[in-house]
């Protein structure tokens, strides 16, 4: 019998739903590979501290972007080396896969996704809106007539989704999230403290100390990296504030977007909402304060999953159990 497995690929990190076990597998979707010999090194969080460091013989890939396939060739091997690993693939069982694609996604691009998918060794593919998998993951009774909102805020970026009766009703991607987060983070630093940093330590810093709000104080950090004015080694004082100052700009966007969807909705639905709020899910909503922000821009009361980074996986898993939580249930193509 062939695994059933749920595909979270997401752009900064990729998990693992197996029928039966729940997720099995959590981790960067990040590969390295060796140019010369075409196979790969390393995978996940070890291919992810390679970034920048890879002799000329080896590269870190992010195959990945905004959810769908940036280089197909390096996709397919990143994911037939996790199906092996996962051990969803074998030499007499090719599983069935259900994946997760952004709403905002072409043709092209959803089928790009399933051939990559296939080229990796799956049997069968079948494809759910990633706003749907999330609603679903997150617990929310899509197939209600009652209007729902959900923000799913990721690496690559932000999907504002209105779901009732089981479809999406109004939706908007934004193209920014929390690496377009971070990328401001490194201009932040450059432009105020002549401190050039690489994506991994703007990563760190929004974690541990970023805010949402200008009255949250989390502290400092310590940041080492290269001084552009004087060309040399450096290491820096980074505190909340300058965090915010750098990412709030991005935040305030989110939040119009957000507006914008929630005003082109029918009345009744608008009217749902602003009764039950939105729930918030994705890597983005982990910022400490974000909540309490849209809030203050959009008026509705907000929820945060209680794992907000698993809930599109959790969701696909449900899927996969009972594909009759869908209306028209789930359409596998085979190979």
């Amino acid at each position: 019998m062939p695994k059933h497995i749920g595909l979270d690929l997401g752009t900064s990190n990729t998990r693992i739903y197996v029928k039966g076990k729940g997720i099995v597998f959590r981790s960067p979707t990040v590969v390295t590979v060796d140019k010369y010999e075409d196979k790969v090194v390393a995978l996940g969080r070890d291919a992810k501290l390679m970034i920048g460091k890879t002799p000329a013989h080896m590269e870190a890939y992010r195959p990945i972007r905004d959810g769908v396939v940036a280089d197909f060739e390096v996709a397919s091997m990143m994911i037939h080396e996790i199906l092996v690993k996962t051990e969803a693939l074998s030499l007499f069982n090719r599983p069935v896969v259900l994946v997760s694609v952004p709403e905002c996604c072409t043709e092209v691009e959803r089928l790009a996704v399933e051939n990559a998918i296939f080229a990796a060794g799956a049997k069968a593919v079948g494809t759910v809106t990633s706003s749907i998998a999330a609603a679903v993951g997150a617990g929310l009774r899509i197939n209600s007539a009652r209007g729902c909102m959900i923000v799913d805020i990721g690496a690559g970026m932000t999907q504002v989704s209105i779901i009732s009766s089981g479809s999406i009703v109004r939706s908007r991607a934004l193209k920014l999230g929390g690496d377009k987060l971070d990328n401001a983070i490194i201009n932040g630093l450059r432009t105020h403290k002549d401190l050039f940093i690489g994506p991994m330590s703007a990563e760190m810093i929004k974690v541990k100390i970023g805010a949402a709000t200008e009255d949250i104080d989390r502290g400092a950090v310590e940041v080492s990296g290269r001084n552009e004015r004087l060309k040399c080694a450096q290491t820096v004082q980074v505190s909340t504030n300058d965090v915010y100052n750098a990412i709030n700009a991005g935040l305030e966007a989110i939040c119009r977007t957000i507006t914008s969807v929630l005003k082109s909705a029918p009345p009744e639905i608008a009217s749902d909402i602003s009764e039950f709020g939105l729930l918030l899910v994705g890597g983005g909503a982990n910022i400490c304060g974000i909540a309490r922000l849209i809030t203050q821009r959009t008026g509705l009361r907000v929820t945060i999953a209680k794992s907000p980074m698993d809930s599109e996986c959790v969701g696909l898993g449900r899927l996969i159990e009972r594909p009759s939580v869908l209306p028209d249930g789930i359409l596998y193509k085979n190979r």
